[in-house]
């Protein structure tokens, strides 16, 4: 079951908000405070993840016949708008820290725990894409690519802490935690802009829609042709529906036979559970014509 995946996600989550708030806690550094802030929606958006994942697992039935695959989008999509959401919690607590700088306290403790968490984050987030891209899912990769945004703003903040330390520019602290707010701003966008897509029946990868072109292309040149192809991509599962036109003269048995096969060369090409829809016309008669268009 994929959903098993957001486990990991939700016990790094745990481990990194205490890790990265204590790490606020003992500093007073509102850098620390945003890359902790973040740790706190991954916690969210992980448990919602979680419930996505094992709702799109679900079989189809009689009110959901093409399945539940979608409900990964609502899950990549609240993370993408929880990770804006947090940008802006970031920024009220960074500005009036960059109009009055405070000194920091207990540096090498908080250092120490936010890069731990890191380290944390790193390990889970390699992991969660792997698994995202073996079984395509878009909701391990928002939560893959959230983890890794978190690390790299962790690294920077962390750089920042450091030559706080070492400069005494206090003014470096809350202008780092800005930089956090601006960039995990775009993550989020991203983020809820490929989900819309998914929810609006986007077409599948060019790269797909080209290898199914190939096999099609070794049919046309047995005298085969092809028309009105649509694909689409529901969460782990693509669709793809074509009208196949063969001689007037073939039997039905033999138009069977060829469907049955393009299908399965189909679904061997294709990198996800796809569902092939196969629609038989004849070659001669200009009827079959008429909706070859979208």
């Amino acid at each position: 079951m994929i959903y098993r995946y957001a486990w990991a996600s939700i016990a790094a989550a745990l481990a990194t908000v205490g890790m990265k708030l204590g790490a606020y806690r003992v500093t007073g550094s509102v850098g620390l405070l945003s890359d902790g802030l973040e740790s706190v929606v991954n916690l969210v958006a992980a448990t919602l993840a979680l419930g996505m994942l094992w709702w799109a697992e679900q079989p189809a039935d009689e009110g959901h016949p093409f399945g539940h695959a979608k409900a990964e989008y609502f899950s990549s999509g609240v993370e993408g708008a929880l990770i804006v959401l947090a940008a802006v919690g970031i920024g009220s607590a960074a500005l009036p820290r960059l109009l009055a700088p405070q000194p920091l306290e207990s540096l090498g403790l908080g250092l120490a725990l936010a890069g731990g968490a890191s380290l944390i984050n790193l390990g889970v987030a390699l992991f969660l894409l792997k698994a995202g891209k073996k079984h395509n899912s878009i909701a391990l990769e928002a939560d893959a690519h959230h983890l890794l945004t978190d690390v790299w703003t962790s690294v920077g903040v962390l750089g920042g802490i450091v030559l706080v330390w070492l400069t005494g520019w206090l003014w470096l602290d809350p202008a780092l935690a800005l930089a956090v707010a601006f960039h995990i701003v775009w993550t989020g966008v991203q983020l809820v802009k490929r989900s819309t897509q998914g929810l609006m029946d986007a077409a599948i990868p060019r790269v797909e829609q080209e290898a199914i072109e190939q096999v099609l292309e070794g049919y046309r040149q047995q005298g085969i042709d092809f028309h009105a192809l649509r694909t689409r991509r529901a969460g782990t599962r693509s669709f793809v529906s074509l009208h196949v036109l063969v001689p007037g003269s073939w039997t039905v048995q033999r138009g069977h036979e060829l469907l049955e096969q393009v299908e399965r060369d189909l679904r061997e090409v294709s990198p996800t559970r796809v569902s092939v829809l196969t629609h038989l016309e004849p070659l001669e008669d200009p009827a079959s014509f008429t909706d070859e268009q979208l």
